[in-house]
């Protein structure tokens, strides 16, 4: 079925079931976070991708963060990760924005084999750096701008690494703000990752998967009649 095609419904169906998962996420993510900045500014990002990394539905949200998404979601599959993890990066050369936008980067698993990802990509008002806000206008250097993580596992078998989390809080200006938030994206993440379980077992897996090729595919034919 993963190799063939789905008839029209169907793929439009699931696009939309796709899309509204990534539309929850956001609303989780938003509702879930502390600090102004995610909740009131919505300066955040959700997406979906598949299990070659390939970003599958998306919410309408920040075009400058989705668009760099992909970079991320592949430096973190070059760290193995497995199911019940939650990776995060900032690195604007593994994939990041700026320092402030943290993603968070969580593996959909079904009995062992990874599916698929759930993404989060939050701008974090504060990440360390010269001056509070960690945007300053007169660093010369990106070690002025914050604290810079690169792919790191912030969460492994569901559980947090503590001492991760604890060394990215002491190098920040409002550890429990950020503490909230971190928690609001690992929630957005694991509304997805039920989201697409419930999908595959009313649909099946083979067909889930197979929408994740179509959407693809009919993303790449509309782009080529532009």
């Amino acid at each position: 079925m993963r190799e063939g095609r789905l008839d029209p419904v169907t793929l439009s169906v699931l696009a939309s079931a796709l899309a509204g998962i990534s539309e929850e996420m956001g609303a989780v993510l938003i509702r879930g976070s502390y600090s102004s900045n995610i909740k009131e500014r919505r300066d955040c990002s959700t997406a979906l991708f598949d299990a070659k990394g390939r970003m599958v539905a998306q919410a309408e949200h920040i075009p400058v963060h989705l668009g760099a998404m992909p970079e991320a979601v592949a430096a973190i599959m070059r760290r193995d990760p497995e199911s019940g993890d939650v990776f995060a990066i900032n690195d604007p050369y593994s994939g990041g924005t700026h320092l402030p936008d943290i993603t968070l980067v969580s593996p959909v698993a079904l009995e062992g084999e990874i599916l698929g990802y759930a993404v989060t990509r939050a701008h974090h008002s504060d990440v360390g750096g010269m001056r509070p806000g960690s945007a300053p206008s007169d660093s010369r250097e990106i070690y002025q701008e914050g604290i810079i993580i690169p792919p790191i596992r912030l969460v492994r078998d569901g559980k947090y690494v503590d001492d991760v989390l604890d060394l990215l809080l002491a190098n920040v200006r409002t550890p429990a703000i950020r503490r909230g938030d971190l928690r609001a994206q690992i929630a957005a993440n694991q509304i997805a990752e039920e989201r697409i379980r419930e999908l595959i077992e009313r649909r099946g897996k083979d067909i889930v998967l197979a929408a994740f090729d179509e959407v693809i595919s009919y993303t790449e034919r509309r782009t080529c009649e532009v």
